[in-house]
């Protein structure tokens, strides 16, 4: 699911919280190390997601929040901010020349430069808290 957050609404907040949880708290992102990306440069974007790009030549960015059931994608296009949702259940990450992340029928690619080699620890956490996610399900150990 895709929000336009330019400007705050009241039912985003609950929308964002039913579908990836709440954000960690203070502590809990020290322990983390931090629970926020930083800014990576959109190389690719599937069609239905072209509308929320930059339509000029102009370098789209893009940063990723973990919660606790999911995360979240914040895209800025112009003077707008949208946000895309997703579920940890829904979120699928490829690693081919830079990384790619796929969910809702749609996709992101991230392009492979400096900023992403940056935020590698981050999608190694990003990683592990799915895999933590998916624990939770695995019932052939049980």
């Amino acid at each position: 699911m895709i929000l336009n957050t330019t400007h705050k609404i009241k039912g985003h907040k609950q929308i964002i919280r039913d579908l990836v949880g709440r954000s960690f708290t203070l502590l809990e992102s020290f322990q983390m190390k931090g629970v926020g990306s930083k800014r990576m440069i959109i190389e690719e974007v599937s069609p239905n997601l072209q509308s929320f790009m930059n339509v000029v030549s102009d370098i789209n960015y893009a940063n990723i929040e973990l919660r606790t059931n999911g995360i979240l994608i914040f895209i800025n296009k112009g003077l707008q901010n949208f946000t895309w949702i997703i579920p940890y259940y829904q979120l699928v990450i490829y690693k081919t020349n830079g990384a790619s992340i796929h969910a809702q029928g749609k996709y992101i690619h991230f392009k492979n430069n400096i900023t992403f080699k940056e935020n590698k620890h981050f999608f190694d956490k990003m990683l592990d808290e799915k895999i933590k996610y998916d624990e939770q399900y695995n019932f052939q150990n049980a």
